[in-house]
């Protein structure tokens, strides 16, 4: 299995389109989070007040640390698991993450909202604490990267299962811990099927590539 593996990241790694491809995915995903990173220091600077939540007011403040903060550690090493397993889907999937990111990071430096109320303890962990902006609310990207997960992988019916749960779990983890506005986390299904479908226009030549893996 593992001399298996090999033979297809070797062969894909030694077609030029791919590692052009591959590579210019890495190049875009890593400007997105400068971007991003720049974005959430902006939204800090310039947040307001907050504002009432007709879910949160009527929510305690639960400690969801465990899911919101590890679990989305482990979504992410769960989808590096998924590309390296098979390297044909890593330009659309690693572009379409970095399409995201971007987007979002756009949408948290229009409007700034405020801290919420009912806040959140902060977050213990020092690194994690430095990941987390605090103002880049909308909207959610624990709700909506597991959601254009599943969307890309829709044809495949356990792993759409296992990304609607987890898109389910970190929208409600992110409620329940009064991490985000409810706004944030039911746009985030919105956005996210508007950004697959800009994906999938964009980078057509991957999506057919990402679709042939499938199969």
């Amino acid at each position: 299995m593992k001399s298996q593996l090999f033979e297809k990241h070797k062969f894909q790694w030694s077609q030029k389109s791919f590692l052009f491809s591959a590579l210019l995915a890495f190049l875009f995903l890593a400007s997105s989070l400068v971007v991003n990173y720049t974005a959430g220091n902006y939204a800090n600077e310039k947040a307001s007040n907050g504002v009432t939540d007709i879910i949160l007011d009527n929510l305690p403040v639960m400690d969801v640390d465990v899911i919101y903060i590890y679990g989305a550690i482990l979504f992410g090493l769960f989808i590096a698991a998924l590309l390296i397993w098979e390297p044909k889907q890593i330009p659309f999937i690693i572009k379409s993450i970095a399409l995201f990111v971007f987007i979002r990071a756009v949408f948290i430096s229009l409007t700034h909202l405020g801290p919420i109320l009912q806040q959140a303890p902060p977050v213990s962990n020092i690194v994690l604490r430095n990941l987390m902006f605090g103002a880049d609310y909308f909207f959610s990207g624990h709700t909506g990267l597991p959601f254009l997960m599943a969307l890309s992988f829709w044809s495949n019916k356990y792993l759409r299962g296992v990304f609607l749960a987890i898109s389910l779990i970190f929208g409600a983890s992110a409620l329940l811990g009064h991490y985000h506005y409810s706004i944030d986390v039911f746009a985030a299904f919105f956005i996210s099927y508007g950004i697959f479908h800009i994906a999938r226009w964009l980078f057509a030549k991957d999506y057919r590539l990402f679709l042939y893996s499938l199969h």
